[in-house]
């Protein structure tokens, strides 16, 4: 997972497309300006298994809107090496919750009413 999170960073499309199961043309924004990410859970993906899961969350600006990506991740080893199969997002009930003066989950530094709370 990390390895792929550097590659969103450095945008390196050939490296993504090399370890997923379905090849895309890269990502449909790429002024994406990735800023940190954070591992919340791990199962399995050890060196002897052959699947394993990554629960992250992924922070990002875009056009100057700070945001937070928060994925269920599965993998499987295809000859030694970890390949994406798929994500999914966790149910809306189970989102970060912020208080209006809590700081914005998506780490700007802002308290959350000022930013990703302003809509």
């Amino acid at each position: 997972m990390r390895s792929r999170y550097s590659a969103f960073v450095g945008q390196d499309w050939g490296y993504l497309n090399r370890t997923q199961l379905k090849q895309d043309n890269g990502p449909p924004t790429p002024d994406i300006e990735w800023q940190g990410l954070e591992i919340l859970s791990r199962q399995a993906g050890d060196a002897e298994d052959k699947t394993g899961t990554v629960e992250f969350i992924a922070r990002y600006s875009h056009q100057g809107r700070h945001a937070v990506l928060h994925e269920i991740s599965r993998f499987q080893k295809v000859d030694g090496k970890w390949i994406y199969l798929d994500g999914t997002f966790p149910h809306p009930d189970n989102k970060l919750k912020s208080g209006r003066n809590d700081p914005c989950p998506c780490g700007s530094g802002l308290k959350y009413k000022k930013c990703c709370g302003r809509n």
